[in-house]
């Protein structure tokens, strides 16, 4: 007894009802080709690692974590224009401008600054646009081991200008390899 079905596609496909013999009724033979995958399985090589004393290796271009840069005196180049957070495709990144006062011109290269930049982690897709897109490249993922920290809480996945603009010691010995160079 046969059954003809359309597909979707417009081809018919010929389903049959054919009657199972007794070995096929027993299931033994499915039951021995699967021990033979499983069996099979054991000799491979092990897909997993154990990651706090092995790592696994990264391509050439990857992207790690999210970091403001500063400029060789030390200034933010953030100068809040928001072009990083329009482009980012994922909308991880809120920003807030503010004047830069008198006394600040230490910490802020031009009159405007991020007062507030975030950047939800859980969020973004390590596009890397919002790097392509910063006119004044204060932003970059880096091409370190640096990732990013797991946690059971939400808030700590939303990285603020504390955990994302650079440290003054790197900054200042990226300045100093800089010109010795």
């Amino acid at each position: 007894m046969s059954i003809e079905t359309i597909s979707l596609s417009g081809r018919k496909k010929v389903v049959s009802n054919k009657d199972m013999t007794f070995l096929e009724r027993l299931y033994l033979v499915a039951i021995v080709k699967g021990l033979l995958i499983t069996i099979k399985h054991f000799f491979r090589k092990k897909a997993t690692i154990h990651y706090p004393e092995q790592e696994r290796e990264r391509s050439a271009v990857y992207r790690g974590q999210h970091m403001l840069k500063r400029d060789e005196q030390g200034r933010e180049n953030c100068t809040a224009c928001g072009l990083c957070a329009l482009s980012c495709p994922a909308e991880a990144i809120t920003m807030k401008a503010a004047e830069r006062k008198a006394d600040e011109k230490h910490l802020y290269r031009e009159e405007k600054y991020a007062e507030i930049y975030e950047i939800n982690m859980l969020r973004c897709i390590f596009c890397g646009l919002c790097e392509e897109a910063c006119p004044k490249d204060a932003i970059y993922l880096t091409e370190s081991k640096v990732l990013v920290p797991a946690s059971y809480e939400r808030e700590d996945f939303i990285f603020g200008k504390d955990k994302l603009v650079m440290p003054l010691e790197m900054a200042l010995k990226n300045s100093q390899l800089n010109n010795a160079n």
